[in-house]
């Protein structure tokens, strides 16, 4: 909306409020600075990153603009909780309006290595920035080591045992938080009555063969041109498999606005009219390629009926098709899940077979590994990485990061937000019972 007013609605229990943004701001904030310059370089795509300082300079204005129109909402007892790239300096905005109270910021793209980081010109404006939170949450360790790192390479801070950072008179409690999937609604929607029609609806795709299924958004960070060259890769090397193994590729559209996934679009139709051209005959496709998105249901019944998960960015911060392949599953004959080692859910998942994407023939030769696989090892892998994922589903993710949150009261003494009382929202008020609200 052009005229960047706040729209409040409910969604069940809570007060949904939304910003909206002028055509400029969407094309400089999202489109540029944040999908640009951000995403391709913690992405370590040195070579599509793009820096414009009037794009920077509008993604800050945009924080800017969160903070002024909803730090009037926040209540005395609130925890305020910030997500992802889009809102590196929303903290900071806060802190500046005089915010005293317990801010958390979570990360769910990877936080790349100090010499990456410093390709971007604004580097150290943003980890400053990450510096006004008491928490700063990542997906996984090595994302944390990054952080930790550059504080005390760049900043001259220094780390103490428990992960806290202190650099430039702040003191930022940070530390891994992986997240999660629902693993029961998901494990109990695979094992439904839906979805068992729906598998019969797609056996005659399945029947008689093994199917490898690869579903992703349709992004360069996906390795989606590698998976299609491992592939074909492994129809070379293992010929039996012609005529009774496929690949079956979801690529949801993403950021159509966007040159370089335009482009992408056009070498994966390409590079998969080019292998069925190459291999196919007259009852058997080997690539089975869809540009389109599917609802939670209907991928849960593709799961269940693929042997192979073939889950192989060549970066991410976490990727949580993985961990919904796992849980489709059928626990008497499940598949099995090949995993980058570059996805941040190789730190956990050590039932899968961990690749590089980056090698063709290393690929190749773990799909024939998992079609061979004997029913045990693949229960065993199985019952190991489910165990996982029950353990650590997104409710304890969502529960450990606001406990860990909270601790930050214990640290130093916040003030009550010099906002008056009249300015809390409605919804505020009706919640002044709980012990904290998320923003």
């Amino acid at each position: 909306d052009a005229d960047d007013g706040i729209r409040t609605r409910q969604a069940g229990s809570f007060s949904l409020v939304t910003l909206g943004l002028s055509g400029r701001e969407y094309t400089d904030y999202y489109l540029g600075f944040a999908n640009r310059a951000v995403w391709p370089l913690f992405h370590g795509r040195t070579d599509l990153f793009r820096f414009d300082p009037d794009e920077f300079a509008t993604y800050r204005a945009v924080n800017r603009k969160f903070a002024r129109r909803f730090g009037p909402l926040l209540h005395r007892h609130d925890l305020v909780w910030i997500h992802d790239y889009h809102l590196f300096f929303l903290g900071q905005e806060l802190r500046r309006l005089g915010t005293r109270l317990p801010l958390g910021y979570f990360l769910h793209i990877p936080f790349p290595a100090g010499d990456t980081l410093a390709a971007l010109p604004c580097h150290r404006a943003i980890v400053e920035a990450l510096l006004a939170y008491d928490l700063v949450g990542f997906q996984t360790e090595n994302d944390v080591r990054n952080f930790q790192e550059f504080v005390v390479r760049h900043l001259d801070g220094a780390v103490s045992g428990d992960g806290t950072v202190f650099a430039l008179g702040r003191k930022v409690r940070t530390g891994a938080f992986p997240i999660g999937i629902d693993t029961r609604q998901f494990e109990e929607t695979a094992a439904s009555e839906e979805v068992a029609n729906l598998g019969e609806r797609v056996r005659k795709y399945f029947c008689s063969r093994f199917g490898i299924i690869g579903v992703d958004r349709l992004d360069y960070t996906k390795g989606l041109a590698h998976r299609l060259r491992a592939f074909e890769r492994f129809i070379e090397i293992a010929p039996r498999y012609r005529g009774r193994a496929f690949l079956f590729q979801i690529a949801a559209p993403s950021r159509e606005q966007l040159a370089e996934y335009v482009d992408l679009k056009s070498e994966l139709e390409a590079m998969t009219g080019r292998i069925n051209a190459r291999h196919s005959d007259v009852g058997w496709t080997p690539v089975r390629y869809l540009n389109q998105s599917f609802g939670q249901t209907c991928l849960a019944a593709l799961y269940r009926r693929s042997r192979v998960g073939l889950v192989t960015p060549l970066r991410d911060g976490m990727n949580l098709v993985a961990k919904e392949y796992v849980a489709a599953q059928d626990p008497e004959d499940p598949g099995v899940l090949i995993l980058s080692r570059f996805a941040g859910a190789a730190e956990r998942l050590s039932g899968a077979l961990l690749v590089n994407p980056h090698n063709i023939e290393g690929v190749a030769t773990a799909m024939c590994e998992a079609l061979e696989m004997p029913r045990r090892e693949r229960r065993a892998r199985w019952s190991e990485m489910i165990a996982e994922l029950r353990k650590h589903d997104i409710h304890d993710w969502r529960d450990n990061f606001l406990r860990t949150l909270e601790d930050a009261r214990r640290w130093q003494e916040y003030k009550r937000p010099p906002y008056p009382m009249a300015a809390i929202s409605t919804a505020g008020r009706q919640r002044e019972e709980d012990d904290f609200e998320v923003l």
